[in-house]
């Protein structure tokens, strides 16, 4: 291949693109891609006008519904790269792949068996390693090595690649080349170990953000005090998705009480201020010195995981969440609030996606 000729690659389960997004950045052509749900879709597409999406239900997508169009041909497809939700995965041992409760892997084993990519990557909750005692490790390894495909895993934490947050999640890598499988060397940590750079804080993704408990900012208001602030801006005309959440009076009078870094279970307030019900991290705020805690689609939502905003008596913004998932403050989400907060808390993060996108280019290399 070569130097100025891009690996092909199609992204499953898609949603608004984060993976997708990385792998761009690590110098991948996104082919195409699809997901079932228009929101996520309109976005997508926003944000990678060239890439053929489809908007349809994966069990009736195939090879050439995916190349339909363009000037691709299986053999074009270096990678296929997704996320298949795994809540219904199961482990009837033989019927694992057959089984209707694991219906999304089986279209995603079902396409990459079809299209026969050089390699795929998967990603997962952490939790699919040790689920069932291991089994279900056990038969998503089978089902690869049963099309062609040799694996390995590991469980990669955001915060040790550059991500402001910690987040971990399991990442699958398969190839069906004669080549080493890789995956990318951490660049960060999280206890000050020699030789790597120390872990981004939430601060140091948010901290030069216009700051308000209820006004809605389109333009900053001061200069990024950091590379990784200059490089969110990078392109940017204005600032997209900054209005604060709103919350009742009972939940900003409480959340005045609560320190940075606690909850309101460990804050000394009036009696009738306390939540009623609640986990240890619910309503709980954020330390700015350390990373983020996991952006889940509920991060505007004080009772859910931490998530309230370290100096401000409110939930984050979608473009707090954004920043904090290293998407790039030029990424234009579409849909309603609602549809945002998903799009953005279901994403793996851009920069995650990125490092591991520049390490299977050059397990492709090294394949030629």
């Amino acid at each position: 291949m070569s130097k100025t000729q891009k690996y092909n690659c199609i992204e499953l389960f898609a949603g608004a693109g984060g993976l997708g997004t990385g792998f761009e950045k690590a110098g991948f052509n996104i082919v195409s891609a699809n997901d079932i749900w228009k929101p996520a879709a309109d976005t997508y597409i926003a944000n990678h006008s060239g890439v053929n999406y489809i908007v349809e239900d994966i069990s009736k997508v195939d090879g050439d519904l995916l190349l339909k169009g363009t000037k691709y041909k299986r053999e074009d497809i270096d990678v296929i790269i997704g996320g298949p939700p795994c809540q219904g995965f199961s482990t009837l041992g033989k019927r694992f792949i057959n089984d209707p409760r694991n219906k999304l892997f089986k279209e995603y084993v079902r396409i990459v068996s079809d299209i026969k990519p050089k390699i795929f990557v998967m990603e997962n909750v952490s939790g699919i390693l040790t689920m069932e005692g291991g089994k279900v490790l056990e038969n998503i390894i089978t089902a690869f090595n049963n099309i062609g495909y040799k694996l390995e895993y590991r469980l990669l934490n955001a915060a040790e690649y550059g991500v402001p947050q910690l987040r971990e999640r399991a990442i699958f890598i398969g190839t069906r080349l004669n080549v080493n499988i890789m995956f990318p060397k951490k660049t960060h940590s999280l206890t000050s170990e020699k030789g790597y750079k120390k872990a981004l804080s939430l601060w140091d993704a948010i901290g030069d953000l216009p700051q308000s408990d209820d006004i809605e900012f389109n333009n900053y208001d001061k200069e990024p005090l950091n590379s990784y602030q200059k490089n969110m801006r990078k392109n940017s005309k204005g600032l997209l998705n900054h209005k604060p959440p709103v919350h009742n009076d009972k939940a900003k009078k409480m959340m005045r009480y609560i320190p940075e870094g606690k909850s309101a279970w460990e804050a000394d307030m009036p009696e009738e201020l306390k939540p009623t019900s609640g986990y240890g991290n619910t309503y709980a705020r954020l330390n700015a010195n350390e990373p983020g805690m996991t952006i889940t689609r509920n991060f505007a939502c004080i009772s859910s995981s931490r998530c309230i905003h370290p100096y401000l008596n409110r939930g984050l913004t979608a473009r707090e969440a954004a920043r904090i998932q290293s998407y790039p403050d030029n990424y234009i989400f579409k849909g309603s609030k609602t549809d945002i907060n998903i799009q953005i808390g279901n994403s793996v993060p851009p920069l995650l996606s990125q490092k591991i996108g520049e390490t299977v280019k050059n397990m492709l290399d090294s394949s030629n």
